[in-house]
C-alpha cells in the first residue's frame, strides 16, 4: 500500500500542478499502470502568503502552513511536501509543529547536487530565497557552495517570477533575463544551476541554458514519488 501524499499547495497553483502531474505521470512511466499514489492538496490563499513573506512576517506563515497540513494529516496524509521554496525559510518550525514528516525541498536538491559531483552552483529563485541564507547553508552541509546573482538582479529576477510566472505568463523578454545573469553566474564559477523557485522552470529548460539545471520541483515531486512507494514505515 503506498503511502497517502500531502502538498500544501496554490504557492503557486502552476508549481501545484506541476508536482500533481509529475508524480502521476511518473509513476506511470515507471510502473507502467495507474496504481499511483492518493493525493491530497491544500490550495492556500496565495495573497495572504505573499503579503507576509513582504512584510516579514514568516511566523505567522509558519503557524498558517503547520496548521493547513495538519488539516492534511487529519484528511489521511502519511506525509507532507511545502510545494514552493521560499517557504521553506520557516521549514524546521513548520515540521517542530506538524504531526507527520515533510519531506524538504532544499535537502533533496542538495543531495542531487551531491550526486551530480557538483560543487559550485548558481542560486536562482524569489529575493527571499536568494537573500536569505536557509538555502545556501542546506547546500552548504553536503559541501556546496551557492552563488546568487547581485542585489539588483536578484530583485528583477524575483521580479518576474511574481509579476509574470506566478500568474502564468511566459515573456521572451524574461527568459533573456533570467539568461544573462546565469551567463555572469557562469563567469563567476558556477558549474551548474539551482531553479530554487517552483516556476522558474516554466521559463528556463535545459535547451535555454548550457549549465546543468536543477530542477527543484522536479526533484522535490519526484523524491515524493519514491518516498511514497517505498516499502517502509512512515516515521514521526
Amino acid at each position: 500500500m503506498h503511502k497517502k501524499i500531502g502538498i500544501l499547495g496554490g504557492l503557486s497553483p502552476e508549481s501545484t500542478v506541476a508536482y500533481y502531474e509529475h508524480i502521476t505521470r511518473g509513476y506511470v512511466r515507471a510502473h507502467g499502470d495507474f496504481g499511483y499514489p492518493e493525493i491530497l492538496i491544500y490550495s492556500v490563499n496565495f495573497q495572504q502568503y505573499v503579503d507576509w513573506q513582504h512584510q516579514n512576517r514568516w511566523h505567522e506563515a509558519a503557524d498558517a502552513m503547520a496548521a493547513s497540513l495538519n488539516a492534511l494529516h487529519r484528511a489521511g496524509a502519511d506525509f507532507g511536501l511545502i510545494s514552493t521554496n521560499t517557504m521553506h525559510i520557516v521549514f524546521d518550525e513548520v515540521q517542530a509543529a506538524v504531526d507527520m514528516p515533510l519531506i524538504s525541498i532544499v535537502e533533496t536538491t542538495a543531495r542531487a547536487i551531491e550526486r551530480a559531483g557538483v560543487r559550485k552552483v548558481g542560486l536562482l529563485g524569489t529575493v527571499f530565497t536568494m537573500r536569505e541564507a536557509f538555502f545556501r547553508e542546506g547546500l552548504q552541509r553536503t559541501g556546496v557552495e551557492a552563488l546568487v546573482p547581485a542585489e539588483a538582479d536578484q530583485l528583477r529576477l524575483s521580479d518576474i517570477i511574481y509579476q509574470e510566472l506566478c500568474r502564468g505568463e511566459i515573456r521572451e523578454e524574461s527568459r533573456q533575463v533570467f539568461q544573462m545573469v546565469i551567463a555572469d553566474l557562469r563567469r563567476r564559477g558556477a558549474e551548474g544551476v539551482v531553479l530554487g523557485c517552483t516556476e522558474i522552470p516554466l521559463l528556463i529548460q535545459s535547451k535555454d541554458c548550457d549549465l546543468p539545471l536543477f530542477d527543484t520541483t522536479v526533484l522535490h515531486a519526484q523524491r515524493a514519488l519514491e518516498y511514497a512507494t517505498e516499502a517502509v514505515p512512515v516515521a514521526g
